[in-house]
Order: C-alpha cells, then sequence, then structure tokens
C-alpha cells in the first residue's frame, strides 16, 4: 500500500499526540512536514522515500530534537520501571530472612522431652550454628547491588524506548540517589518486621512475608519518581519556535 502525504501526516500526529507533545506543537509541525512533503513530491521524491519509510521514528526525532517531549511527566513510567527492577531482589531479600532467622528455614535448633517418674517432664533444647545467619547477611548484600543495578537498567532502558530526551540526565541522578533509596527500602522493609513482631508476635511471618516486600518496592518506586521530578522540569512547548532540522 502507498503511502500519501495525508496518511503520513495522521501517523506523525499521532505519534506526537502519544509523546505527550502539546497540541499547538503538533499542528504547528503537521503543518511544516505537509509543505515538507509537497516540495518533496514536486523533486520527484515519494512520501515513503522522503521519511525512509518509519513515519513514527521520523516525528519521534522532530520531538525530540525541538526538546517538545515533556520530560517531566513520566513519573508513572519511572517509578513502574524501578518496581519491576525491585521486585526479584526484595523478593529473595525476605526468603533470606525467613531462612536466617530463629527457627527459619534452616534452623537446626531442637527440643526434646524426658519424661520422669516423679516430677513433670524434662526439657532439653539443643542450639545449633544456623548456617540461613550468615548465608542471610550475605544476600542481602548481594540484594542490595542487584537491585541498585536491575532498577537502574530497568528505568534507563525503559526511558530510552520512550525516546525521552533526559533519560540520560535521568540515569545520571538515579545513579547517585539510589544508594540511599536502597537503604530507606531496606530499613522500612526491618520496621515493618519489627512492628509485626511487636503487633502481631503470633502472625510476625505472615505479615513480614505479606507486606515487606510491597513495602520495599514501593518505597524504591517512589524514590525513583521523586528523582525523576527533580531532575527534570516540564517544557512548555507552546513557547518554543520550531525549526525544520538541516538536511
Amino acid at each position: 500500500m502507498t503511502l500519501t502525504v495525508e496518511d503520513a501526516i495522521h501517523q506523525a500526529m499521532e505519534t506526537w499526540r502519544r509523546l505527550g507533545v502539546e497540541q499547538d506543537a503538533t499542528d504547528e509541525m503537521a503543518e511544516e512536514l505537509a509543505a515538507d512533503l509537497t516540495a518533496a513530491a514536486f523533486d520527484g521524491r515519494s512520501v515513503t522515500d522522503y521519511i525512509g519509510g518509519d513515519i513514527d521514528a521520523l516525528a519521534t526525532s522532530w520531538a525530540v530534537e525541538r526538546g517538545l517531549l515533556p520530560t517531566g511527566l513520566r513519573l508513572k513510567e519511572t517509578a513502574t520501571a524501578a518496581a519491576r527492577g525491585a521486585a526479584i531482589p526484595a523478593v529473595v531479600a525476605v526468603i533470606l530472612w525467613l531462612a536466617g532467622m530463629s527457627g527459619g528455614l534452616l534452623d537446626r535448633d531442637s527440643e526434646s522431652m524426658t519424661t520422669q517418674l516423679k516430677g513433670p517432664p524434662v526439657w532439653e533444647v539443643h542450639h545449633y550454628p544456623n548456617p540461613g545467619t550468615p548465608l542471610m547477611w550475605v544476600g542481602w548484600a548481594v540484594c542490595l547491588v542487584a537491585a541498585f543495578f536491575f532498577v537502574r537498567r530497568a528505568v534507563a532502558a525503559k526511558l530510552q524506548r520512550q525516546h525521552d530526551p533526559a533519560h540520560e540526565e535521568t540515569t545520571r541522578a538515579l545513579t547517585r540517589d539510589l544508594p540511599l533509596i536502597l537503604a530507606a527500602a531496606a530499613l522500612l522493609g526491618t520496621a515493618v518486621n519489627v512492628l509485626g513482631a511487636y503487633a502481631f508476635p503470633y502472625f510476625q511471618v505472615i505479615v513480614t512475608v505479606l507486606i515487606a516486600p510491597v513495602a520495599m518496592i514501593g518505597a524504591v518506586a517512589a524514590g525513583a519518581a521523586w528523582v525523576r521530578d527533580r531532575s527534570c522540569s516540564p517544557l512548555n512547548a507552546s513557547r518554543l519556535k520550531y525549526r525544520l532540522p538541516v538536511a
């Protein structure tokens, strides 16, 4: 199917709307694109030849070159990507806690009861080193390091796929602030565990397993969105003057 001028302009406008470009800027760039395609047609060039066969890529590059993408409005995408990156380390950290806690998965302590002819039974408690404890501490350190790289990579990849012009700036800011965000998330998970032990002593494990991962992932997502909002201010596209890029 031959791509017409009208089809190209329609697809370009849909791309600009999807990217969040303001309506005034979208209308002005559509007029420029129509004039460009008309001039190309007079020169004997087809629409497909002029745009290189990918109208979405052309429309996105125009918006990026003119600084029209609303860089401060991708908080949801940033938070979602950060949450995905933090999910696996958070779940693994809780599993390691289950292995290293007293009475946990790897705890080998045991009790035995000896009955007596006279008097109450005698209980003996046998304590053994818990291999889950050092595994837990080492594993938590590994989880923090893994979370750092997972979160940073997920956010950078998400913003880059959206052709965000400030994805490098966001990645740099996140690299700087992410250790503090992860430390806060770890403290929040610890607070959930302590609160569960104090308020729900018989259901501490259930409270920690169900709430701690959600709390830690939510803290990382909120922190990443905060970094994004602080490092990228929104652009007002209607105040910019647009010109076609030099060929």
